[in-house]
Formats: C-alpha cells, sequence, structure tokens
C-alpha cells in the first residue's frame, strides 16, 4: 500500500468507521438504527458500504453480551464499557463470527480504526480468539435487565433473535405478486436479501412490506363496506408507515389517517398512490386534534419503545428501559382515552403496540372502560391464540418454524 495514500480509501474501511458510529449514536446518545444512520451513513457513496455498516453495526448489537465475554476473557484487565478497543472489537467480531469474514480481512479493516496502543491491544485479543476457536452460543444472550423483564419467555425469545427475520408482505386481493409462502389469507413471507423494488408486483403495487404481526390488528376489524353496501369509516391514529392504513383502505373502509410528522405522511401519500389505495391523510397530534364527527371504527397502533422488533431493530436491545417504558404507557393510556370518545355508539376499538413490555400492553388493556370485544383463535394466523382475556400476545418466539414474528400486544373493544 502506498505509505501516502488515505486510510479513508482502504477498501472496507469507511464502512467499518460508519458502523462504529452508529454504534456509538445507539449506546452513548440513544438513537435508533434507524435515525443515527442519516448522519453515520452520509460519507458512504456505494450502497454496498451502507448496507455492510448496518450489517456490522446491527449484529454487534445483536450479540453484544456474548461479544463482550469473549473479549472479557482474552484480557488482561476488564476494558470500559466505552473504551473505543472494546467497540472496535465487537465490530472486528461480528464481522468474523457473523458476516464470515476471513480473520485477515477484519484485521486489516478493523485494526484502521484505531491507533497506537490500543491498536495492538486489539490485534492481540482477536488473534488469540480466532486461535482459540472462539464460537457465538446458538441464540445472543440477552442484558440482564431484558430478560428480567421478559421473564419465563426470555429464553425462547432470545432464540428468535439469532438471525435477522425474513421479508413479510401484505398483499391486495388478486395483486401480482412474488413466490413466497403464505401463513395468512393476503400475505406472503419470503426469503431475506431481494431488493424489494425488483419483485413481481411492486411497479403494479399489489403488495406492501409489513410483518405478519403488525397486519393483525387491521385485520381484526374486517370488512369496511357495511349490511347496506356503504363503506365505514375508520380512524387510523399515529398512521405512519402506513401499512395498516393501506390495509384498512383495501378491505373496503374509508379510512382517515392522522400522523403528527408531515413528512411520514407525504411517504404515506407515495405508497397510496403506488398501490392504487386512497385515504384522507391529516397531519395532527393526536392528543391535541380532534374529529368533526365520530367513527365507525378507531385503529391505535399506538407510539411504544417498539421492544417488539427486536429481531430487526437489535438496538431495542440496549437503549431501553425503565424511563422510556413509563414515558410511553403514560402517553398510551392518554392515547386510548382520546380513541375511545372519537367512537361512534357500537363502534369498536382496536389498540395495539409493537412492544413485549406488560406495561404497555397488558396494563394498559386492564384499564380501559369499554366493552371487550375478544378476539377468537379463528381469527389469528394459524399457530396464535388469544390469552384467556381474549388479547393477543406475540413474540419473536411465535411461528419460529416459519421465520418468527415482531412481538404485538393487541386488544379490542366495544363503545
Amino acid at each position: 500500500m502506498n505509505p501516502d495514500q488515505n486510510q479513508e480509501e482502504i477498501a472496507g474501511v469507511p464502512a467499518r468507521r460508519a458502523a462504529l458510529r452508529l454504534m456509538d449514536a445507539v449506546l452513548r446518545r440513544g438513537e435508533t438504527l434507524e435515525n443515527a444512520g442519516v448522519s453515520a451513513l452520509s460519507g458512504l457513496r456505494h450502497p454496498a458500504d451502507k448496507a455492510l455498516a448496518r450489517a456490522l453495526a446491527g449484529e454487534a448489537l445483536r450479540w453484544m453480551v456474548d461479544l463482550d465475554a469473549m473479549i472479557d476473557s482474552a484480557t488482561r484487565q476488564i476494558l470500559p464499557d466505552d473504551a473505543k478497543p472494546r467497540a472496535v472489537l465487537r465490530l472486528m467480531l461480528a464481522g468474523w463470527l457473523r458476516l464470515e469474514t476471513p480473520p485477515h480481512a477484519v484485521i486489516s479493516t478493523g485494526l484502521e480504526l484505531l491507533q497506537g496502543g490500543p491498536r495492538r491491544l486489539a490485534h492481540g485479543v482477536f488473534s488469540a480468539l480466532v486461535r482459540g476457536g472462539a464460537s457465538l452460543p446458538d441464540a445472543p444472550t440477552l442484558p440482564e435487565a431484558v430478560a428480567q423483564r421478559w421473564g419465563e419467555r426470555a429464553r425462547a425469545i432470545a432464540a428468535g433473535l439469532a438471525v435477522p427475520p425474513p421479508l413479510d408482505l401484505s398483499l391486495k386481493a388478486g395483486a401480482v405478486a412474488p413466490e413466497g409462502t403464505a401463513l395468512a389469507p393476503l400475505h406472503l413471507r419470503l426469503a431475506r436479501g431481494e431488493a424489494v423494488e425488483g419483485l413481481a408486483g411492486f411497479e403494479e403495487g399489489g403488495w406492501w412490506v409489513q410483518d405478519l404481526a403488525a397486519s393483525i390488528p387491521a385485520r381484526l376489524l374486517g370488512e369496511g363496506v357495511g349490511a347496506d353496501g356503504v363503506a365505514r369509516r375508520v380512524l387510523d391514529v399515529c398512521a405512519a408507515p402506513g401499512g395498516k392504513t393501506m390495509q384498512l383502505a383495501a378491505a373496503g373502509w374509508q379510512v382517515t389517517a392522522l400522523d403528527s410528522s408531515p413528512r411520514r405522511l407525504e411517504r404515506m401519500g407515495a405508497n397510496l398512490a403506488r398501490t392504487g389505495l386512497s385515504a384522507e391523510l391529516v397531519s395532527g397530534d393526536a392528543r391535541e386534534w380532534s374529529p368533526n364527527s365520530l367513527f365507525d371504527a378507531v385503529l391505535l397502533d399506538a407510539p411504544c419503545t417498539a421492544t417488539g422488533t427486536c429481531r430487526r431493530h437489535p438496538d431495542v436491545l440496549h437503549r431501553i428501559g425503565s424511563r422510556q417504558i413509563g414515558e410511553m404507557a403514560s402517553l398510551q393510556a392518554e392515547l386510548i382515552e382520546r380513541a375511545a370518545a372519537w367512537l361512534k355508539p357500537g363502534g369498536v376499538l382496536v389498540y395495539a403496540v409493537c412492544s413485549l413490555e406488560r406495561e404497555e400492553g397488558e396494563d394498559q388493556a386492564a384499564q380501559v372502560a369499554l366493552t371487550p370485544d375478544p378476539i377468537r383463535a379463528e381469527e389469528l394466523p394459524q399457530g396464535l391464540t388469544p390469552t384467556p382475556e381474549g388479547w393477543l400476545r406475540s413474540d419473536p418466539a411465535n411461528l419460529a418454524e416459519h421465520g418468527g414474528l415482531d412481538g404485538f400486544f393487541v386488544a379490542r373493544w366495544k363503545k
């Protein structure tokens, strides 16, 4: 290598430097991987480099407890949690053990992130682990606080996090779609890895990406056209990114989609245009907004900690704690009360969160002052069953033989 060559030009180093920035944003500033990527990946020109940076950071976060145990086993003195050599070693080990990068390539790119003594330290630790045949367990070890919160389901949930999830599509009836496995009506599951835009039916607007668990809340409202042939009115609260709005519109509902972000609503509008579906998009904060008339149904997919998405967003394992859970639970209680007031007599409220936390699910449902409308087993994909209360609790261990599910809590009431 030319000694005057800038290290940023060495193949693979820019992606690893971006991965390091992603990890720092999650662990030090509590940002989501998705939001952190706006800044952390801005210097990468090639899509492959961006994908590599995301994969390295994601796998390092997914397996961080186990990677740290490896690092600690190979050092005389335990490195601080926020020490740069530990962060770089996490990425190096994730590249070797999860992305199957050859050790010599890991060393040549990873050590460029360090200088001086830390570089020699990282080289020695990584080489010792390679010589010793280090390996990861079958499933990631959850952070202790997370395992305690998730209780007896923690081990099974962890097993569902071992690999990133497959790709789920929600379909319009009669749509052109790629080949896949149907786990429910108007659903397809595909192996991950293909570019979405290149799949059959994308240009025709016959489907959209949506985890099977995320499609259940809208399914529980059924068809939108009443016995009189008139479309009933439904309000989708906190509607972005819009998968449920498109489900409801495809099922014949007259949809009003409320969200506080004009940017997300703009994206929803583009997705509705691609799929040929329609909805009234309203920008507003659900804590302050009020409708001009009442609705036949309200779907509240409330803001939450999103810990149920941990198999695709492993950052939630490390940045969510009791403070965030408490803040979300307070907001959810306020939104449920407001949503219930927007229903006509006889109207239906469906409440959902993509969270595995009891405070955001079961504890919320127990306080709702409406008549329960229990979820029935025949309304759910095969392999899922309601709780004795008539609620749904899914987690990544469900349908494991098919690739698992996101974690959701869903409940339904009538006014």
